[in-house]
């Protein structure tokens, strides 16, 4: 399937050196963007962009480019995009993707400074990246995309800090499409579900019966398997690139995981599906 074109745009992906961010930047380089990743480890960022334009280089179009970039701290991310545009002119698209998921534990178990640290990193982080790259966006009448999650909508067990995070986030991408319509800005979220990154290879690595844990999450999807990062980048792309009516939206990319009835309940007490149909 042949990219959308994207040729001598200039996108931002911050945390775009692993995981889903790298799919983005991926797809975007082979579309001929040039594309600025952030990430807060210089060497990894480094390599990363090395590899994004080796991909550029054989096809003779796009550009990769890297900045390291705490999106926690506010200069670092004012810095981001200074940088950007001083370097590349413009600034067309902002794919706010850097986040953590931290283990799951109850409410009880969290403390109030956790919850306001993961507030930082993957909600306020947002709110600073768009603030300062509005301006230039406004300019090219560019586009927004935030990385939400399935799980702003479904919840998530013993995840509370998280999907409050995910949820906030697409709370606000509506809310910011409503005030930049009028400016040409379109701004989109997507909320990816099981998507395999190295974040869930750690999942399975540690997990006491890993080929179980790898069965069990690729069951939770109609389609039977876990989405890949290119798939979630090649969503962005077209977002980015053709969906050019389409603002204020929620593009879930989740491979029908939330769709069907399950057994759910989590109070010892498992329905005997074929007991009861049995009865009827």
């Amino acid at each position: 399937m042949n990219n959308p074109n994207y040729t001598e745009r200039v996108v931002i992906i911050t945390g775009g050196s692993s995981g889903i961010g790298r799919g983005c930047a991926e797809q975007f380089v082979k579309a001929g963007a040039k594309v600025m990743i952030c990430c807060n480890d210089d060497d990894e960022g480094t390599a990363v962009r090395a590899t994004l334009q080796v991909i550029a280089d054989e096809q003779g179009c796009g550009l990769a480019d890297f900045i390291y970039c705490d999106v926690t701290k506010t200069d670092d991310v004012q810095n981001l995009i200074e940088t950007t545009i001083a370097r590349h002119g413009r600034l067309d698209c902002l794919i706010n993707n850097a986040g953590w998921h931290p283990p799951h534990k109850p409410i009880d178990d969290f403390t109030v400074q956790e919850f306001r640290d993961l507030l930082e990193l993957n909600l306020v982080s947002i709110f600073t990246a768009s603030k300062f790259a509005l301006p230039y966006l406004r300019q090219t009448r560019g586009n927004i995309i935030n990385m939400s999650s399935l799980v702003a909508t479904i919840g998530q067990y013993h995840a509370t800090t998280y999907v409050a995070t995910k949820g906030a986030i697409t709370a606000f991408t509506k809310a910011l499409a409503v005030d930049e319509a009028p400016n040409g800005v379109r701004v989109n979220s997507v909320s990816p579900g099981n998507i395999f990154t190295p974040l869930w290879q750690e999942a399975i690595d540690a997990a006491a019966d890993p080929d179980k844990y790898r069965l069990e999450g690729e069951a939770a999807q109609l389609l039977g398997r876990m989405g890949g990062a290119e798939e979630v980048g090649r969503l962005c792309l077209f977002i980015a690139a053709e969906a050019t009516f389409t603002t204020g939206v929620d593009h879930i990319i989740s491979g029908g995981a939330e769709l069907g009835y399950a057994q759910k309940s989590l109070n010892g007490k498992v329905a005997n599906v074929e007991l009861a149909l049995t009865r009827t």
